[in-house]
């Protein structure tokens, strides 16, 4: 980041409080692996085709831009639900037109870190936050804890989740994208580039989403509900204004039928009131260019749930190693989980194009 840039302080605002753990992630390939749920069926018939597909240390723009060509199409015409992992072993949906070849074709066909796993007609093209969620097998190595109070969080996660932040692969390698938004929200009249625009407006949204719920997180009001909370429904992107916590409020929140959500800064968004927006105000007061820049920019508000709920969570510990199995909802980070529980490192990666 720049001298320019804002100062954030949500590294280390933790639900459970300061970590006894530390080890490394990702030392191979097969020590994070994702698997997409699309919450649905493939058709069986239709205009398109659904590929399964299995990538390692590649991006998913990149695979898209492979498997598009293979099928003589244009980039645009390919879809994917949501972009994973790269340093990790994913497999995940694209949807190509049933014109780029029939599914005998398709299936076992590989590329370059990439193979085809499957191949079934569909009737719609894939969009983007289609999916229902990310299965996730997470290994961390050279493992240093605690163990009874390892086991201690990993319970408390099961039990309650953690604080759903925005990952460090929003913000970009060294935190590069906060600098970006700081040079794009800075000079809106500059002829940025598309993806400039777009990974700029992103990390600004995070950054201060992350930094609200951090707030939250250190006056122990994250997973519990404000007067004037703009409540939003389980599943759903669907919010409603709690003026005041009654007891029915409160058996939804505990039932997880409900929970309190935070900003994604930009215009035209519902606002709490109360309690909960004066935080809000507070807190963005700090970063008013970025909120002002954002608005000017026409992005459009929205908000995220600030309880991540962890969903079969299983786990082993052995003497230098944790092994991690649970399922999260779509547009979730597997690291917003493992900073609840340790501090990890990531282990170099020889650098590969795509």
């Amino acid at each position: 980041m720049t001298d320019s840039t804002p100062d954030f302080s949500w590294f280390d605002a933790r639900a459970l409080g300061p970590v006894a753990a530390s080890g490394v992630i990702r030392c191979e390939s097969a020590d994070f692996q994702v698997d997409e749920i699309l919450g649905f069926q493939p058709d069986g018939e239709g205009d398109h085709l659904l590929l399964w597909v299995e990538k390692t240390d590649c991006n998913t723009a990149w695979v898209a831009g492979q498997i598009a060509r293979q099928a003589g199409v244009q980039r645009r015409d390919l879809g994917f639900s949501g972009l994973k992992d790269r340093w990790a072993i994913t497999r995940q949906y694209f949807s190509v037109p049933a014109s780029g070849g029939s599914c005998e074709q398709w299936a076992g066909w590989e590329g370059e870190g990439f193979k085809v796993l499957t191949a079934t007609r569909h009737r719609k093209k894939l969009r983007r936050g289609s999916h229902q969620g990310n299965r996730f097998q997470l290994r961390v190595r050279e493992l240093q804890a605690d163990h009874q109070e390892l086991e201690r969080r990993l319970q408390a996660v099961a039990r309650g989740g953690v604080p759903n932040y925005f990952g460090e692969q929003r913000f970009g390698r060294a935190m590069g994208n906060l600098a970006l938004a700081e040079r794009v929200l800075s000079d809106p009249r500059r002829r940025w580039q598309r993806n400039e625009r777009e990974f700029a407006f992103s990390a600004a949204r995070s950054a201060l989403f992350n930094e609200v719920l951090a707030r939250r997180v250190r006056e122990g009001s994250w997973n519990t509900l404000l007067p004037g909370e703009l409540v939003m429904l389980a599943g759903s992107r669907s919010v409603f204004l709690a003026e005041d916590i009654d007891e029915s409020i409160q058996a939804r929140l505990a039932s997880g039928d409900i929970g309190p959500s935070g900003p994604l800064a930009g215009e035209s968004a519902m606002q709490p009131s109360g309690r909960a927006l004066a935080l809000e105000q507070e807190v963005l007061s700090r970063y008013a260019h970025w909120v002002d820049g954002l608005c000017a920019a026409r992005v459009k508000g929205d908000r995220r749930r600030l309880i991540l709920g962890v969903s079969n969570l299983q786990w082993h510990v052995g003497d230098q190693t944790l092994e991690l199995s649970f399922t999260l909802p779509s547009g979730c980070f597997a690291t917003a989980v493992l900073r609840e529980l340790l501090t990890y490192t990531e282990a170099q990666r020889r650098h590969k194009e795509g």
